[in-house]
């Protein structure tokens, strides 16, 4: 069994301070196997922003699979917006913008959605679909797959759809012929765990997409910041929701399991911390 975890919309500028401390701690103590950051180190793109970006990564375990979001690309700065939209980024978070880990369990592999000529959506370029798909071709049947992104492939009911990655049926159809599991992203600050059958009926092929809210922002969108913690084996997923107390420390709120037959994942069962299964820390 590998443990993930996953954060995102750090969003460093406008981060309460308070959380830094006790959410590195908790990561550590939950010792996992890789960190996921997918996107929004920033929030505005500023040199001092990424600076504190890179220190707390720092203090994170390694390996890291990180992947910059609509925020780290600078917004005022027309120049470096369209000529230069990840040079901070590159040099002061890293280099690799499609960053993977692989091992006999899982296989993970980051993209870059950010664009310079969108705002805030994001897209995935057939150039991409493709090298995600020569990632994954060939892996052993039994190691979950994942792709992480900035923006999402799915939605809670109250968002529009315009929040969708753009090609995001394209890139669903090739990577359900690889046999894609998981697919992590944030943007939303919004919690929520789904199945792709809704969004994306393709035969015999059901993946999970796990939203992450924003881990350390001010700018919680109504939900409190959290982050997720996967326990994945070849046929069983679990997704544990840590909140903030408003106390000085993350919690364990709720754990969603799934389970595999064949090529399409379903829930099991949902276990509430009040109901006195917490994972040890």
């Amino acid at each position: 069994m590998r443990t993930i975890v996953h954060l995102s919309d750090l969003h460093f500028g406008r981060v309460d301070n308070a959380l830094l401390a006790p959410l590195t701690a908790l990561v550590n103590r939950l010792q996992p196997d890789v960190v996921v950051v997918s996107g929004d180190l920033t929030q505005r793109a500023r040199t001092l922003q990424f600076q504190q970006a890179r220190a707390f990564l720092d203090g994170l375990p390694a390996p890291q699979i990180v992947v910059p979001g609509n925020h780290d690309i600078p917004l005022h700065h027309l120049f470096n917006r369209f000529l230069r939209p990840l040079d901070k980024y590159r040099r002061l978070v890293t280099e690799d913008l499609a960053p993977s880990f692989i091992d006999d369990e899982i296989a993970i592999v980051g993209i870059n959605t950010a664009r310079s000529m969108t705002f805030k959506n994001g897209r995935i370029n057939t150039a991409q679909i493709a090298q995600v798909q020569q990632r994954f071709d060939g892996l052993d049947a039994g190691i979950t797959k994942i792709v992480v992104t900035h923006h999402p492939f799915d939605l809670p009911a109250n968002f529009d759809s315009k929040h969708l990655v753009g090609r995001a049926p394209q890139a669903m159809q090739a990577w359900s012929n690889a046999g894609a599991d998981l697919f992590l992203a944030g943007h939303l600050h919004a919690s929520v765990t789904a199945s792709t059958t809704a969004r994306y009926p393709i035969d015999r092929y059901a993946a999970l997409v796990v939203q992450a809210g924003t881990a350390t922002s001010t700018r919680g969108r109504g939900e409190v910041n959290s982050f997720n913690v996967l326990r994945i084996a070849s046929t069983r997923i679990e997704v544990e929701r840590w909140r903030w107390n408003g106390s000085g420390d993350f919690e364990h709120d709720v754990t969603e399991s799934f389970a595999r037959h064949a090529n399409q994942w379903s829930a099991t069962d949902a276990v509430s911390a009040q109901d006195g299964d917490v994972p040890d820390a």
